[in-house]
């Protein structure tokens, strides 16, 4: 391909970036502000290097609702790298109102009359700041409608996603970037596998246009449906940015299957101890001309020092039999250190804001009878020259199984190494807890869908979502048997047989997993638990809360005499947040009763129904006037709703290495791969809501 010149008018000049996380360890001292110095840089070579644009690939924060001081942070380095006077070198040729229809201002930033914007931003969400709660919205929204981000790839339809490209245009250069926000990964290949995914593409000269996809997935396979093969991916795309993996792999790889590569950023700070983030972090320059295009990777100077060490006593002459071999293990381990301390100050960039205290982690395998020592106490030795004093040593071993004899004990325990823990996700983590043991596994409810529950009530505060989906799966199992018309005594036999089948019956549970979510959101909503602020832990000031009768100051009294909460006396639901003699406004008052789940048991319906004192059990509800507990039954009217069967398979993806130009070579491209055995017979089912 020709050379490509940096002021060349029809060269695309995008910097790339993906995983900023802000407001990672915001509540640590020490790496509090490491994400955003480290953003700080990045919006410093974007004006450096004089770009079109910015392109981020997910992930700018780290939580879902971050922290005030994250968002204000975030808000003033927008405006002081990203606003001017400097001129928009390209046009946006599609249709805005179509590729914004989900913000509230469907414009440009960059062409609003009231704007002055010298660097554009374009980005898509990731899985820790994706939209939920009331409105569906995330932080993006708030960035989009203040005019600080063109917030695109967002989809409001999960069943059949149809993706519209951003059409812009530089000169001679003609690009179409589509994008897609994070999707979960066994949804989104369910979708995939339905040939539910549609990219449009330009009716006029489609060969002209350079195609960019920007998504936000899992593209290490974690299990059989847990990610996104690249060849599920169009053959027609010429170049992949690949964010939600934090190991930079920001050098283009191609795909031999699909004809195209793939740029994995990373990340730009380190979010766990592992050996993915131990890599030099990079940001990218990427350069499109026509059909060409070419990646430059730019280092980052800012970004805190990482070091790991993997520790195996049993080959370090160590003898586990003397009687000083805690002491020799520990002074072993700290000569260690001080060996990765001078490696950090010998490799430390120079750069001012770069902080001077490293990441250190030591994995010591104490295999072969060795004993650990205090870690805590280890930490402190470092404290002044270590970010992370308390979690700078991880014992581990090589997992062992211990047979018992007795019955009522666990018949085997698995030791689980803690490093993959560290990796693992919640999901994962509950699924082979709760399989760890034939004995102990659930029988009425599954593995799989109380990890997405445990997932959506850490990551996203669902505070319902593991009550719901037991409710939920009750229900089921409950309709389930009444379908079969199973006897008392044949229970079990029949809870077990529908476990069964459940697990055969691909995207069941995800349905089921969804459907709890969605009560759990409603219920939130019926309690007034809604989303009204950035952050989940700070004090908010209500507006629209009762003031108090008699207090000074502001406080959030529980007890009997000061922000004891009364009844309301003239309707039946509790006052809220009012005290008799509460300093401030006191958020007391709401008290919920437990949880009635008797009358929900499996035994007692089938009991009743084998003595026909009660008739037809119906769907009822009952609420009490002092609390919004509901007891719900089963109705005996439901039909059973047949379960789809789907098999999707994959392919493993081929790469090999690239130069730093890179044209996409002509001639014989392949379609996407899909198993044609299992998706003719896919019928969907449809959800009655109750």
């Amino acid at each position: 391909m020709p050379q490509m010149k940096e002021d060349d008018d029809d060269t695309f000049r995008i910097l790339v970036t993906t995983d900023v996380h802000l407001g990672y360890g915001d509540k640590d001292a020490e790496i509090g502000n490491d994400s955003l110095v480290t953003f700080e840089e990045v919006l410093e070579n974007a004006k450096r290097l004089e770009v079109d644009f910015i392109l981020l690939g997910g992930d700018l924060f780290h939580e879902n609702k971050p922290p005030r001081r994250v968002m204000h942070g975030c808000f003033s380095l927008f405006r002081k790298y990203c606003l001017g006077g400097k001129p928009v070198q390209f046009e946006f040729l599609s249709d805005q109102s179509v590729n914004f229809e989900h913000c509230q201002f469907p414009t440009l930033n960059y062409e609003d009359s009231n704007l002055n914007i010298g660097i554009p931003i374009f980005s898509i969400h990731g899985n820790h700041d994706d939209p939920t709660g009331q409105g569906n919205l995330c932080s993006l929204d708030l960035l989009h409608d203040s005019g600080y981000v063109n917030y695109f790839g967002k989809t409001t339809n999960l069943e059949k996603i149809q993706i519209s490209p951003l059409l812009l245009q530089k000169g001679k250069t003609k690009l179409a970037m589509f994008g897609l926000g994070s999707v979960r990964d066994e949804r989104l290949h369910r979708i995939f596998v339905h040939k539910n995914v549609s990219m449009l593409r330009p009716k006029e000269d489609k060969d002209d246009w350079f195609n960019m996809f920007v998504i936000h997935q899992n593209r290490s396979k974690h299990s059989a449906t847990n990610y996104i093969p690249e060849q599920f991916l169009d053959d027609f795309l010429d170049l992949v940015i690949w964010g939600h993996e934090h190991e930079c792999r920001i050098d283009p790889e191609w795909n031999g299957v699909q004809n195209f590569y793939v740029s994995q950023p990373g990340s730009t700070v380190a979010t766990s101890l592992s050996e993915g983030e131990t890599g030099k972090k990079h940001i990218g320059l990427l350069q499109i001309k026509e059909k060409d295009f070419k990646m430059t990777k730019i280092p980052l100077d800012t970004v805190r020092q990482f070091y790991l060490n993997d520790i195996s006593l049993s080959q370090t002459g160590l003898d586990p039999e003397h009687h000083e071999v805690k002491k020799q293990t520990e002074a072993y381990c700290v000569e260690k250190v001080e060996e990765l301390l001078d490696k950090a100050v010998h490799e430390h960039t120079g750069n001012r804001k770069q902080p001077s205290k490293p990441l250190i982690r030591l994995r010591i395998d104490y295999s072969g009878g060795f004993e650990t020592f205090n870690s805590t106490r280890f930490g402190q030795k470092f404290v002044d020259r270590v970010a992370n004093p308390k979690d700078m040593v991880l014992f581990h071993r090589k997992a062992i199984i211990r047979k018992k004899d007795s019955k009522d004990e666990l018949s085997a325990m698995c030791e689980v190494d803690k490093e993959v823990l560290d990796m693992s996700r919640v999901v994962d983590m509950v699924k082979d807890y709760l399989s760890a043991d034939q004995n102990c596994q659930m029988q009425l409810l599954t593995e799989k869908g109380m990890g997405e529950a445990v997932q959506e009530f850490v990551d996203k505060e669902e505070k319902e979502a593991i009550s719901e989906l037991v409710k939920y799966q009750l229900q089921k199992t409950q309709n389930y048997l009444k379908h079969r018309n199973a006897k008392e005594e044949d229970v079990d036999k029949e809870v077990m047989r529908y476990k069964e089948e459940r697990k055969k019956k691909t995207g069941e549970e995800d349905e089921e997993v969804e459907e709890a979510m969605k009560r759990a959101r409603e219920h939130r909503v019926e309690t007034g638990g809604g989303d009204n602020d950035f952050s989940g832990t700070e004090d908010s000031d209500d507006m629209d809360t009762p003031l108090p009768t008699r207090g000074r100051g502001r406080g959030r009294a529980r007890g009997t005499t000061r922000g004891k909460a009364k009844e309301s006396t003239t309707n039946d639901s509790p006052a809220r947040g009012r005290g008799s003699r509460s300093r401030g406004r006191a958020r007391g008052g709401r008290n919920k009763a437990p949880l009635e789940m008797g009358s929900n048991s499996i035994m007692d319906s089938f009991r009743r129904t084998s003595q026909n004192s009660r008739g037809k059990a119906s769907s009822k509800r009952r609420n009490d006037s002092d609390s919004d507990v509901q007891v719900l039954s089963a109705d005996s009217n439901d039909s059973f709703d047949p379960f789809d069967d789907s098999v999707s398979r994959s392919k493993k993806a081929s790469a090999k290495s690239s130069t730093s130009t890179y044209k996409k070579p002509t001639g014989g491209k392949r379609g996407v791969v899909f198993n044609s055995e299992s998706d003719d017979d896919i019928v969907p089912t449809s959800k009655r809501r109750r």
